[in-house]
């Protein structure tokens, strides 16, 4: 007898259902959530970039003047011809704008690791010191300008009658060509050494002490420790330092302003490209003018970054 068998099926659960595009879109953000977060803020920044940016490039290509309102014409290249052919105004402001920027970093970040050195190790009244050290950060720059001025007014200043009495003459610290470019300088120096403090004792703490303690272990000493061990390792954050200074450096203008007013000086002696533009925009109204200076600004301060990020590449590996 024989028994028949039918072959079983498998069980049917259906076709599958494809995703529609709620379900994609989902997925797609989900993946880039961290994007979508940040795309408002971003797109705000671009376009309160990007606008003046542009608006100030298309300036630079007219002869607008008296008035942004007022007619204008295109001149093309024209104003940057005769801003790079203006001799005794833009070089020497951008003579001028290099020193201050290259003096001031280099004794902000030379006292800045000082400071930060003597910070680094606890020791008793540390948390009175560092905000002693920070108190110059509180104020604005035109009121550290304005309380300069007076410290070294040539005929009440504190400085010239402490130095009346050690027998030497009144100095004109603000008023003489060879000296108020110095002065100005030290007023920087004065205000924006704490910041640079900051970052580079944050960079100071988060360093592993096993290098040091191997280098005291082989009897080095502590200049040979701090040159061959801790600057090394600190270089990145020095970089940092000095990109987020520089480039503020590069900038100054309010506490300039506040000590020698218009143009820098009855001799120009402190006349940055800043103050050379804005002399050039709101003296002379000379828009497409001021404009010009600032694009070529502009790209000086890009320069410097690009070159500061890859010093900052190579020192980071």
């Amino acid at each position: 007898m024989s028994v028949l068998t039918t072959p079983r099926r498998a069980p049917s659960h259906g076709t599958a259902r494809k995703p529609g595009a709620r379900e994609n879109f989902s997925a797609w953000a989900n993946r880039h959530r961290k994007w979508l977060f940040a795309a408002p803020a971003m797109i705000f920044v671009g376009v309160l970039i990007v606008f003046p940016l542009a608006w100030t490039l298309y300036l630079s290509l007219t002869d607008s003047q008296g008035s942004v309102r007022a007619a204008s014409e295109f001149v093309g290249l024209q104003n940057y011809v005769t801003v790079l052919s203006d001799a005794e105004r833009f070089w020497p402001a951008v003579a001028r704008t290099l020193s201050f920027t290259g003096v001031a970093l280099t004794c902000e970040v030379i006292l800045g690791m000082c400071i930060a050195l003597l910070l680094w190790r606890p020791f008793r009244g540390e948390r009175w010191v560092r905000v002693a050290i920070l108190l110059p950060l509180v104020a604005t720059p035109v009121a550290v300008g304005m309380m300069w001025r007076l410290i070294f007014d040539p005929n009440i200043g504190f400085v010239n009658q402490v130095l009346g009495l050690v027998g030497i003459p009144p100095q004109p610290w603000l008023s003489g060509q060879d000296t108020a470019l110095g002065t100005t300088i030290f007023m920087d120096v004065w205000q924006w050494t704490p910041m640079v403090v900051l970052i580079l004792l944050a960079g100071l703490t988060s360093l592993s002490e096993e290098p040091d303690e191997a280098a005291r272990m082989d009897g080095a000493n502590a200049f040979q420790r701090f040159f061959f061990v801790t600057l090394p390792l600190m270089m990145p954050t020095v970089i940092v330092a000095i990109l987020l200074r520089g480039i503020d450096a590069l900038k100054t203008f309010d506490i300039l302003y506040a000590t020698k007013g218009k143009g820098g000086g009855s001799f120009h002696e402190v006349e940055t490209l800043n103050v050379y533009a804005y002399g050039l925009s709101f003296d002379y109204n000379q828009y497409g003018l001021s404009s010009a200076v600032l694009i070529l600004f502009f790209m000086i301060i890009i320069g410097t970054m690009w070159l500061l990020t890859m010093r900052k590449k190579a020192a980071s590996k």
